[in-house]
Formats: structure tokens, C-alpha cells, sequence
């Protein structure tokens, strides 16, 4: 346990609402609480006061008092920071929060920064660098699936995984460094066609939690989908139904969008980030020339494109680029305004492309059901089962584990060149480090305060 000065900060939002909490942690959380909290069970001293247990009272400042409160007390090292914590659940309300945290802040603690509950919980050992972060992907979980994934990754799935894998290098590493130390009795003959296999199936599982981090950045921050087509094929339309109001404007006029409209869409389980382009057209407006290239940019960085063609018009040449830009992508076709005598059918589209094709009308609002279903299964193929699969959600966990793969394909060279065994352990022990860093060991303090100054005030 380190020793810290005593923090306090809003765990609530500070806005009229029925209850609003103030969380003080550190070594005078309940000395505060002596001078601060007046129980009307008069004969309680909150230091005697046993862990886990809720108090009525009041909060006064000098002979004022403030509001009416419960208290809960949380002796370190059983609480959220693995210190005495504090926890001051009163009335919401500006006004009344505002005057109860003067209250406490007056009595020598200091305000809290962002994320610094957290990063005590971090520093003081209860949790991981890997389980602090799934906190904050938990509270901006846009569905289901990403909660679960959070859930999941807070309960250690992440720890209990990269733990396994370096528990299976750090054997090798201390293997070799004791044969290398002691090679009268301890032989290195054969040895490294073993190590090559070994290191080959610890690959293989970093390979396997490479390849989610996709998923898991879908699932946190919303699949990136980009709604393309020509000017007036209907993706405005399109857009306005599956969001369920009118957000984008919609008239006969072509060239009517000029810019990327954005909006989040929350599709069942899946989060999309959904994006209305310009139409794509040869035009000698600059303003539309400009909406029309960042289409073209959007569809580049696209995780899926919705193409939306007018079904009762011929295909054109820009038809034809905008099926050059679904090659490699997630893609749906969209045979829009089926309500109107076709001129293109699924089967002549389906002999264009490789990608699904439906008939839908946007105006009439048919096929957008199928549609949804169609993008959940080119995603997601039924339930991903949290219990088995291990999900890398961000950035810095999948540079990690880049790292320790670089590392680990280093030492299978290493094995194929016939080099000395102590060049095995100097890229084991960088795996084994890189993938510590996922778990929060050996981090340098600007990297730690960078990734905790992201989270929200009094978490």
C-alpha cells in the first residue's frame, strides 16, 4: 500500500437529480467524517464504525447544516482505491453538492483529478492497468455487447490471459538462463526444436487476440458505416429511417447533401456510427467537388459501406466508380425505391458484384429489417461468447502485443540461424516485458497520468 494525500471529488453529476454522491478516499476520509457528519445516533464514532455499514445524519459546515445524508464507510484495503474511503450520498443538486465538497475540501483534502479514484485502485494493486481501463470502456458502453465486453475485461479475462502467456515464456526464459548458468548438469540438446514449438503456439494465441482487437473496436466505439450512392438515389432517406426522424434533409434537388452527416445508430446489440455522404458525380461545383472527396475518404476508412443505388435508373459511370470502391470492403448493395418500376433487378446487380444485394424502399419503408439482420451477420455470427473469448479493446493493449509477436518471431529466427541460446532470452524477456505493459508493470508515470487524465471527474 502507498500513502497518499486525502482526495474528494463529485462521483455524480452535479445537476438536479435525486441523489448526488461525494467521494472522499484517502488516510482522513473518516477523520473528515468526524468533524463533518452528525448522526443522529449520537453515541457513533465513524473510526469504531465497522466496514461495509451506512449511516443517517446530517452534514454541517461550522453550525450549518447542509442536508440530510447516508454515509457509507469502506475500510482500506477492502474498498475501490484500496483505502478508507468515504462515500456521502445527500440530495442532487448543484447548490447542495457544491456546498457539501467545500465542506470537505476546507478540512485539508484536495479536489480529485480525473480518473485519480482509479488510479489508486491501479497504483495500490487491486486492479490492473488492463481492468482500470475496461472501467472506463464500461462507462461509455453503447450496447449490450460492448457492456459485456467491459463486464468481462473488468473481471480479469484480459489479466488471466496475458498472464498464462507469459507464465509459458518466463518458464523457457528461466529454462535457458539456467542451462546457460549450469551446463554440466542441465542440457540444451534438443532443446531448441522445443522452444521453436513453444514459441510457435504462444504466437499462434497472440495472433488470435490480435485478430479481435477489429471486433473490439467496433464493438466500443460503433462500426463505421458509410452510406454512398449518386445524387437523389435516396441515402438521406435511407438515413432518416434507420434513425427514426427526419435528421438529414431530403428534397428532389440533386447535390442537396454536401458534407459528411453523422449520427449514432443503435442497431439491437450493435453500436453503427452511420455517415451520409455527398453523392458521388462528376461536378464542377467546388463546394459539392469538396463533399463529393470526402465521400471518396469516408468510404476508404469505411468498416462497412450501405451503397444505395436508384433502382428504377440505369447504371452510370459513377455507379461504376463506387462499385470500384467496394472491392475489399464490407459492403450491402441497396436496390433502393422498389416501389417504382425497376430498371435494374438483384440479379443483373449480383453479376457486378461479389457483395449481398437487397431491394428496399426507403420512402415506403421495406427491407429495412432485412437489412438490419444482414448487417448483425456479416459482423457478428450469432452470440460472441464472453466467457471463452478475450476481446482487445484498444490501441495500446494491441501495439503491446505487436511488440511481444515482433519479439517472439525474433527468437524463431534466432532458432533457424543457429544462434547462441542467450540471444532466445534477450527477445524473451522483451515479449515478456511487452506484454507486462499490458497489465500496467513497468509503465512510466506520463503514460499512466495520460491514460487515467482521459476518464470523468470522480471516477
Amino acid at each position: 500500500m502507498r500513502e497518499y494525500d486525502t482526495i474528494a471529488a463529485a462521483a455524480t453529476a452535479m445537476s438536479i437529480s435525486g441523489i448526488g454522491i461525494i467521494r472522499i478516499s484517502g488516510s482522513k476520509a473518516f477523520s473528515v467524517m468526524e468533524k463533518l457528519f452528525r448522526p443522529y445516533n449520537k453515541e457513533k464514532n465513524m473510526k469504531e464504525q465497522p466496514s461495509y455499514t451506512v449511516h443517517y445524519g446530517r452534514i454541517v459546515d461550522g453550525d450549518e447544516t447542509l442536508d440530510e445524508v447516508l454515509v457509507l464507510l469502506m475500510k482500506g484495503p477492502h474498498s475501490y482505491t484500496a483505502e478508507d474511503t468515504v462515500e456521502i450520498d445527500c440530495h442532487g443538486g448543484r447548490l447542495v453538492m457544491q456546498r457539501i465538497l467545500e465542506a470537505v475540501l476546507k478540512q485539508g483534502v484536495r479536489p480529485a483529478e480525473p480518473g485519480e479514484f482509479t488510479k489508486r485502485a491501479f497504483l495500490n494493486g487491486r486492479i490492473d492497468l488492463s481492468q482500470a481501463e475496461a472501467v472506463m470502456d464500461l462507462i461509455q458502453s453503447r450496447n449490450k455487447m460492448a457492456l459485456k465486453s467491459s463486464v468481462a475485461q473488468l473481471q480479469g479475462s484480459v489479466r488471466q490471459k496475458i498472464e498464462e502467456l507469459r507464465s509459458e515464456i518466463l518458464y523457457e526464459t528461466a529454462f535457458l538462463e539456467a542451462a546457460l548458468d549450469d551446463p554440466e548438469h542441465i542440457s540444451l540438446e534438443g532443446y531448441q526444436d522445443k522452444l521453436f514449438s513453444k514459441t510457435q503456439k504462444i504466437i499462434s494465441e497472440i495472433e488470435k487476440l490480435l485478430a479481435s482487437s477489429e471486433n473490439g473496436r467496433m464493438l466500443k466505439e460503433g462500426i463505421k458505416t458509410v452510406i454512398l450512392g449518386k445524387p437523389n438515389a435516396g441515402k438521406s432517406s435511407l438515413l432518416n429511417v434507420l434513425l427514426g426522424e427526419e435528421r438529414a434533409i431530403v428534397t428532389e434537388i440533386e447535390g442537396t447533401t454536401r458534407d459528411v452527416l453523422e449520427e449514432q445508430l443503435q442497431l439491437g446489440e450493435l453500436s453503427l456510427s452511420l455517415l451520409d455522404t455527398a453523392g458521388i458525380r462528376e461536378t464542377k461545383d467546388l463546394v459539392e467537388q469538396i463533399g463529393v472527396e470526402r465521400a471518396r475518404k469516408q468510404a476508404g476508412d469505411a468498416d462497412l459501406i450501405l451503397y444505395v443505388a436508384d433502382s428504377s435508373r440505369s447504371l452510370d459511370e459513377s455507379d461504376e466508380e463506387i462499385l470500384d470502391l467496394l472491392k475489399g470492403k464490407k459492403a450491402l448493395v441497396l436496390l433502393n425505391k422498389s416501389d417504382l418500376a425497376p430498371v435494374i433487378t438483384p440479379e443483373m446487380m449480383k453479376e457486378r458484384t461479389e457483395h449481398p444485394v437487397l431491394m428496399i424502399s426507403a420512402k415506403e419503408e421495406q427491407g429495412i429489417r432485412e437489412l438490419e439482420d444482414t448487417i448483425r451477420s456479416l459482423f457478428f455470427q450469432g452470440e460472441i461468447d464472453f466467457n471463452d473469448e478475450v476481446l482487445i479493446t484498444n490501441l495500446r493493449q494491441k501495439m503491446a502485443l505487436q511488440n511481444a509477436d515482433t519479439s517472439l518471431r525474433m527468437v524463431l529466427e534466432s532458432i533457424q540461424n543457429g544462434m547462441p541460446e542467450d540471444f532466445y532470452t534477450i527477445d524473451l524477456t522483451d515479449a515478456y516485458q511487452a506484454l507486462g505493459s499490458i497489465l500496467g508493470e513497468e509503465m512510466g508515470e506520463d503514460l499512466i497520468n495520460e491514460i487515467f487524465g482521459k476518464f470523468c471527474m470522480g471516477k
